[in-house]
């Protein structure tokens, strides 16, 4: 009778543990005390660069207006509103208004193609590069002596996949934003979600590349794929029992597994009461 109390309950103390999870698996940045005991330098340099199929806002100002008006015979240039900018400079929009911001695609070969400057290489440049090479075309025809040129990102966003809460295409808000930010936004990695086990894809110069993750090291802050780009896929793997949790063996296994330990747990309290009354 004894050996059968003691089965009883090592069985659910067994079905018991099972559910339970090593907070290893779990905790972020694991080792980060040591890491950072002291303030590390920040080995990134972060900087998003333009690739085909981006699309960008251009705004071009000068302290003469009317020097502008060769850039509002192209009436595809954009939409914008009104208002004198800053530093008493104008900006045009292609009807000649004051205060646009331009939209631009870059092409396959990673041109802009420009009213009045005809296509401009931008491939491989961050906004900033961009913007200075426009000013040189715009200076090396004769348009503006002195052009301010603004470039913008407008549509850089990255899809994420797997096993988060919210999986979702995330717009970036600036051009530093994490993988940390990204999940954030789609209200974190699931509770099925193997932190170990997150991948990213990236297209780089025609290629596409693989950077593999684990959320709960600390060494990922000096992962290459720390800060996203315009464009990443990012997948979080999911714990293998999901593939099979949500199949009809698994109702029946998780119906029948409750079934048995609720006998088990019965089952050892007859049998104590049983042996209390002897």
């Amino acid at each position: 009778m004894k050996k059968l109390t003691f089965l009883a309950l090592m069985a659910v103390a067994v079905m018991c543990l099972s559910s339970c999870v090593s907070s290893k698996k779990i905790i972020y940045f694991q080792g980060a005390d040591s890491i950072y005991s002291q303030a590390q330098d920040i080995m990134q340099k972060y900087e998003m660069r333009l690739k085909p199929a981006d699309q960008v806002l251009i705004k071009v100002t000068c302290d003469n207006p009317e020097l502008l008006e060769v850039f509002s015979l192209d009436v595809t240039m954009g939409s914008g509103g009104g208002g004198r900018s800053g530093g008493g400079n104008y900006s045009y929009t292609a009807s000649g208004t004051m205060g646009s911001v331009y939209g631009y695609t870059v092409d396959n070969e990673g041109f802009l193609d420009l009213p009045a400057l005809g296509k401009v290489q931008v491939a491989n440049m961050t906004v900033e590069e961009a913007a200075k090479a426009i000013e040189k075309v715009i200076q090396a025809r004769n348009l503006i002596k002195e052009p301010e040129v603004t470039v913008r990102l407008l549509n850089a966003r990255v899809s994420v996949l797997g096993a988060v809460k919210s999986p979702r295409v995330v717009g970036l808000t600036s051009e530093r934003n994490t993988i940390l930010d990204v999940l954030a936004n789609c209200s974190d990695v699931s509770d099925q979600a193997l932190r170990q086990h997150v991948t990213l894809f990236r297209e780089n110069n025609g290629k596409r590349e693989m950077y593999k993750l684990d959320l709960t090291s600390a060494d990922i802050f000096q992962s290459p794929a720390f800060y996203v780009q315009q464009n990443d896929l990012i997948y979080v793997e999911p714990n293998k029992s999901q593939n099979v949790k949500s199949s009809a063996f698994s109702t029946f296994l998780g119906v029948g597994g409750s079934v048995i330990s609720a006998l088990a747990s019965v089952t050892a309290l007859v049998i104590s009461i049983v042996n209390l009354t002897k």
